[in-house]
């Protein structure tokens, strides 16, 4: 297939990429507007690959995106292009409007026209795939897991954007007939993610000797996916999935944050003993913070439906995961160095309500 992937130098997407030019023969064509945290480096195995083209293009540029469809004649889009942090929806929603919603309607009318163009059998053949996830559904509470059938309860300028791409995403199924999937997800970590998210930020702190900053008790529970199973699972959604369907993918590795942030620590310890003089434990940073605005205590991943119809289950535990994790990040460092903006230096964000 050729496939037209947003967000293809994202976290997420550049592992999809990876995976995809490793594994398959699939042609990629890749559209990234390269903000803050799009960065070819996480690509540099496969960026001068010859089934990898580059396209430094904003999903909100309608001209820009049919000229590469017409161009391309992909068999496929999938959809992963999205400002992704809660924290930074606080301080500014409007850019998570612009990208999430009007972004995510741009390309949905791209692709119609570009599907009604094709002949019948590669109509059929055709699919949008939608990446989302669990945060759509709002906060769980104590017990329970998410459904594909649980009902839309977003909390943050973030969540409410995505849970608004899905929502028009499948309207164009319903009412045009273009063929989608949607894909939601749990928590991913893994290596290349951008120092602003959790753990990446944790062990960046950590080996600097800065407070480790924990929200509230940290109690908040999170459902952990290793990127490489989630670009994985997505492969497999797309070659398999059947047309308007949802697929939930969980890592069935349910930790509270002061549990993710002590086993970092703990790794840290093992692994990087040159500590800051004055502590015996990395865990010694750990710094609990007034917690952010609207906050979900938490979320949990049913992930049954995509291994009983698709036959996916994750490969990585959360101790195996996140151990490779806090390795690649040691041995990488100058990547971290390099992709941090001059405005993000690992400073609090989502305190702009307050």
């Amino acid at each position: 297939m050729k496939i037209m992937i947003t967000g293809g130098a994202g976290f997420i997407g550049a592992a999809l990429i990876r995976h995809i030019i490793r594994h398959t023969e699939h042609h990629v064509i890749n559209v990234d507007k390269l903000t803050y945290a799009g960065n070819l480096a996480s690509l540099a195995e496969t960026v001068d690959h010859p089934r990898h083209n580059f396209h430094q293009v904003d999903i909100c540029d309608s001209q820009a995106i049919e000229g590469l469809l017409a161009q391309y004649q992909p068999d496929a889009i999938m959809h992963l292009a999205a400002e992704s942090h809660v924290d930074r929806s606080i301080d500014g929603p409007a850019d998570f409007i612009q990208t999430n919603i009007v972004g995510t309607f741009t390309l949905l009318e791209a692709a119609r026209k570009h599907w009604l163009g094709f002949a019948d059998k590669k109509q059929k053949q055709f699919r949008f795939h939608h990446i989302s996830t669990d945060e759509v559904y709002g906060d769980l509470g104590e017990s329970g897991l998410f459904t594909e059938q649980s009902s839309y309860e977003p909390s943050s300028p973030y969540s409410a954007s995505k849970a608004s791409s899905d929502h028009l995403v499948r309207a164009w199924q319903r009412t045009y007939g273009l063929p989608i999937l949607i894909t939601n997800c749990s928590n991913n970590y893994g290596h290349y993610q951008f120092p602003e998210k959790l753990i990446p930020l944790m062990i960046l702190n950590a080996l600097e000797g800065k407070p480790l900053p924990v929200y509230g008790e940290g109690k908040q529970v999170r459902d952990w996916l290793h990127v490489d199973d989630h670009a994985k699972a997505l492969l497999i959604v797309l070659e398999k999935g059947k047309i308007g369907e949802t697929y939930n993918i969980g890592g069935h590795n349910e930790r509270q944050n002061i549990q993710v942030v002590e086993a970092i620590c703990s790794l840290l310890d093992e692994f990087y003993p040159e500590k800051i003089s004055g502590i015996q434990s990395y865990s010694e940073l750990i710094t609990f913070v007034e917690d952010r605005p609207g906050h979900d205590v938490r979320y949990a991943i049913d992930a049954s439906k995509i291994a009983k119809e698709l036959g996916w289950t994750p490969e990585e535990t959360f101790e195996s995961g996140i151990r490779k994790t806090v390795i690649w990040y040691l041995e990488n460092l100058q990547w971290c160095q390099a992709v941090q903006s001059g405005n993000y230096q690992r400073q609090r964000l989502g305190i702009e309500s307050k």
